[in-house]
């Protein structure tokens, strides 16, 4: 595999060659990977979330669906990433096994607090797992609905795509649970991910920290909040 690796171009932010080093690392993956069930039914959840959850939400070149079983490869392959580790708050580095595995057995689960899509490209060609996007309830009543904190990531292979700020801007107008007010932070390092958050209509809130578990310290966040129409 590291000989393999080791042949690949260097592709410098080129989409296209980006797709074929994705295709090329995919086709290992699913090789090392076939103890998962790659079956293409997704899991369900039966709690109080588990109708929204089922409705796909489209974002342009991409839907936002529910998490699969068969997700577990893409994503443990994606978040192994140091950088995109880095850039999340729970995410650690370096990845335990079966990370990927428990996290999407939790994010499909009866007791799931939150709501978890996956960014599926298949439609439009592109990849099956894009990223992550995730809208989590702050009252603790998890079918009432009214504020909710947005966390997302993209693959580093498709940083800079636009896709992460699709997929916001889909959520916002689709508005699951018919929130009043989103709430998302950001690391201050990474003023990419706050300029998904203000072109999509975030305005800016305050200073704060928070544990990033791949960096094994506090970092200094962004806050930003959005007021949305048709809300409770």
């Amino acid at each position: 595999m590291a000989d393999d690796k080791a042949s690949l171009p260097e592709c410098r932010g080129d989409l296209n060659c980006e797709l074929s080093r994705f295709t090329f690392a995919f086709d290992h993956l699913r090789n090392e990977t076939m103890v998962l069930d790659i079956t293409a039914t997704p899991a369900r959840a039966a709690g109080p979330l588990a109708a929204v959850r089922t409705e796909d939400i489209n974002a342009g070149r991409f839907v936002l669906r529910t998490l699969r079983r068969s997700d577990a490869g893409l994503i443990g392959h994606y978040t192994a990433d140091k950088r995109l580790a880095e850039a999340t708050q729970s995410i650690p580095h370096p990845l335990p096994p079966v990370a990927a595995e428990a996290f999407v057995a939790r994010a499909t689960s009866a007791e799931a607090i939150g709501l978890h899509w996956v960014m599926d490209g298949t439609e439009t060609g592109l990849p099956e797992v894009l990223g992550i996007l995730s809208l989590k309830p702050m009252e603790g009543q998890r079918a009432k609905g009214g504020q909710s904190e947005v966390a997302y990531w993209v693959a580093p292979m498709f940083w800079n795509t636009g896709f992460a700020s699709e997929a916001v801007r889909a959520l916002i107008e689709a508005n699951p649970l018919r929130d009043q007010t989103y709430f998302a932070e950001v690391f201050q390092d990474n003023p990419g991910l706050a300029r998904v958050l203000t072109n999509a209509g975030f305005q800016y809130l305050g200073d704060a920290e928070s544990f990033s578990v791949a960096r094994g310290a506090r970092v200094p966040t962004w806050t930003y909040t959005l007021k949305l129409s048709g809300g409770r």
